[in-house]
């Protein structure tokens, strides 16, 4: 049997069809030229009769692209068959995909017809189609809820008409793995000349079920896979063309193969959720955000001394540089380290003791302790300490309240408190440190500053003070940015009373 998976890509046919998700032609053709690059073997083009802008799609690409096969999905309906025959005229491979269902839902109260006579129409359509193409797949709608006997008869019948792929479709996501298996094996074992075909699967994932059928499909005989980039399409979506071919790369002994270039992957992705406007969700496999990130102190640690550990993929082979250690509270020194080390720090054990605690601090505060957060970390290390601290901060204020802040500060190892009003927390807060220094300073400059744009983020504060003709810096980063504010104007007094 052929060791080689075909990779059928509908991400421009089944995969648009998500709401909100069209794309113009020339999108459509960037997609195409993409899905080229990246190594597929058939691209569904669209479904020219159901609009003037889908069978220009289908031309359009069908003229940009030359190694895949263009494929236009039809009805087992002639006039769909001839639309789809014009839209393909300038496709160097072409193929038309009909069909019709074959369930008992789809026959009684869909098409509203007999068993028998299903099978004459789909007979007909591939016959008619034969007059246009010589690559003809049929598609058996609902074969996931259809009788194995009654499938086997129409897949039989169609083989005989001159079709050249039988594409088994679940198209409510309803079969478990073991079912769907079974159902290629009863086809493989029932119909005749079905190894003269291509056997495809098309699989919805309304159950979260859709890679494990399109896997269980392949080792039970199927050779062609129909699948989506990120999963995209209908409902719940279709088989993810990364999960797909990712699983068949990881399993080298399965000895199948695809012509993906895997490397190109994740480029891919980011490009099909760009132009659709549909994010991919973070966990997403192969290609979510924390697909290849990790937080837990002991997946961190495990990975840092051997990737294996935990990842049975290389994020380089997706087209990812690496993976991502990703610093919350839940990371343990060796993370903290081996991020600290990447920023070009060398510390020894106690100064990375010091820092880590700052650091567990700074993490329960916020989701992700990032590289400007931990410079900072090691900046307030290497001051060590100073002869003014801050060690007490208390602030009310609101709409109907005259501002009130209590501050605490210690001066050469003696705590001092004062509590002041002001036009706002941090106004209030300075003129209570004022109170306790008793410097004739002047603020020249006060800039709070953002490190990224979320809320629970470190605030960045600068101050810069006059004294005595000399300019003294201040500078200190909190979650909370009063705290941050008061913390910098203290730093910047400490370097005054150094001097004084």
């Amino acid at each position: 049997m052929n060791n080689e998976i075909i990779i059928f890509d509908t991400t421009l046919r089944d995969g648009e069809q998500v709401p909100g998700c069209q794309l113009n032609t020339i999108e459509k053709i960037e997609v195409a030229k993409a899905l080229e690059e990246l190594g597929v073997d058939v691209i569904e083009a669209g479904f020219p009769i159901s609009s003037p802008g889908d069978f220009k799609s289908v031309v359009e690409i069908s003229k940009a692209v030359t190694k895949p096969t263009i494929c236009a999905l039809t009805r087992a309906v002639k006039k769909d068959i001839e639309v789809a025959a014009d839209a393909l005229q300038y496709a160097k491979l072409k193929r038309i995909h009909t069909g019709i269902g074959v369930s008992p839902w789809h026959i009684e109260h869909k098409i509203r017809t007999t068993p028998e006579e299903i099978i004459l129409r789909a007979v007909e359509a591939v016959k008619y189609a034969k007059k246009f193409v010589e690559d003809v797949e049929f598609y058996a709608e609902d074969a996931g809820r259809a009788d194995n006997e009654y499938l086997a008869r129409v897949i039989e019948a169609v083989i005989k008409a001159g079709a050249t792929v039988v594409n088994i479709p679940d198209t409510t996501g309803y079969c478990l793995p073991e079912e769907y298996a079974e159902k290629i094996k009863f086809l493989k074992a029932n119909v005749k000349n079905i190894d003269k075909v291509i056997i495809s699967t098309h699989c919805h994932n309304d159950l979260g079920m859709a890679t494990a059928n399109t896997i269980m499909g392949v080792l039970n005989g199927a050779r062609q896979v129909e699948v989506t980039l990120n999963g995209i399409g209908e409902r719940a979506g279709n088989t993810s063309l990364e999960e797909v071919v990712m699983t068949l790369k990881s399993h080298s002994y399965l000895n199948l193969h695809t012509n993906i270039n895997t490397k190109l992957i994740y480029k891919t992705s980011r490009l099909v959720s760009t132009l659709m406007n549909m994010p991919v969700q973070p966990n997403k496999a192969i290609v979510g955000r924390n697909a290849f990130a990790h937080s837990s102190g002991i997946h961190q640690d495990g990975v840092l001394k051997k990737r294996e550990n935990y990842e049975i993929i290389n994020p380089v082979d997706v087209g990812i540089n690496e993976s991502a250690i990703i610093l919350t509270a839940r990371s343990g020194r060796a993370a903290l380290k081996h991020r600290i080390e990447a920023l070009g720090y060398k510390l020894s054990k106690d100064e990375l003791d010091g820092i880590y605690s700052r650091f567990l601090d700074l993490a329960d505060k916020k989701k992700v302790v990032n590289d400007d957060d931990i410079r900072i970390l090691i900046g307030e290390a290497a001051q060590g300490e100073q002869p003014l601290e801050l060690e007490l901060l208390q602030v009310s204020c609101g709409k109907s309240m005259m501002p009130v802040a209590t501050v605490g500060i210690r001066i050469n190892g003696e705590v001092h408190v004062s509590t002041a009003t002001g036009n706002g927390p941090i106004d209030a807060s300075f003129t209570a440190v004022k109170q306790l220094i008793r410097k004739n300073f002047l603020l020249e400059e006060f800039l709070i500053q953002a490190i990224t744009r979320g809320s629970d983020d470190l605030g960045k504060v600068h101050v810069q003070l006059e004294y005595k003709g000399n300019n003294y810096y201040g500078f200190s980063a909190d979650t909370d940015i009063v705290t941050a504010s008061v913390k910098a104007l203290v730093n910047a007094l400490a370097k005054i009373n150094n001097r004084d």
